[in-house]
């Protein structure tokens, strides 16, 4: 857990919609921007750890390239579960069932990025 909050980026290196990787203390961590608003979250997918720098973001739902897991960024809460159905979808929850993805706090001081503590998990 940090104390501190990490310089990462300046507010101008994202444009709108962009995403990016930053490394926080030697951990992978996406950067998103959604209009003024920055997000942290983990780069990896919690299904089956797909980099989600790689995904596509709509609004602030990120959608993981591998199973189209969906993920709303605010707060890390699971928007859809892998695109699996029927059969798939049952087998697939039994053993690897939906968990939020990760989110970090972040905070702008000036024209900087900064990333700080994991926050809590959403409420199911």
């Amino acid at each position: 857990m940090l104390d501190e909050f990490i310089d990462v980026m300046g507010t101008g290196d994202l444009a709108d919609g962009e995403m990016t990787t930053v490394e926080v203390l030697g951990h992978k961590t996406l950067i998103v921007r959604v209009g003024e608003m920055f997000y942290a979250t983990d780069e990896r997918c919690p299904h089956l750890k797909a980099n989600l720098a790689k995904g596509t973001l709509e609004g602030t739902v990120l959608t993981c390239p591998l199973h189209h897991s969906q993920f709303d960024i605010t707060d890390g809460h699971v928007v859809r579960w892998t695109d699996f159905s029927g059969v798939l979808e049952t087998v697939g929850d039994a053993l690897r069932g939906p968990r939020p993805l990760k989110t970090y706090e972040i905070r702008i001081d000036g024209d900087r990025v900064m990333v700080g503590s994991e926050l809590p998990a959403p409420a199911e």
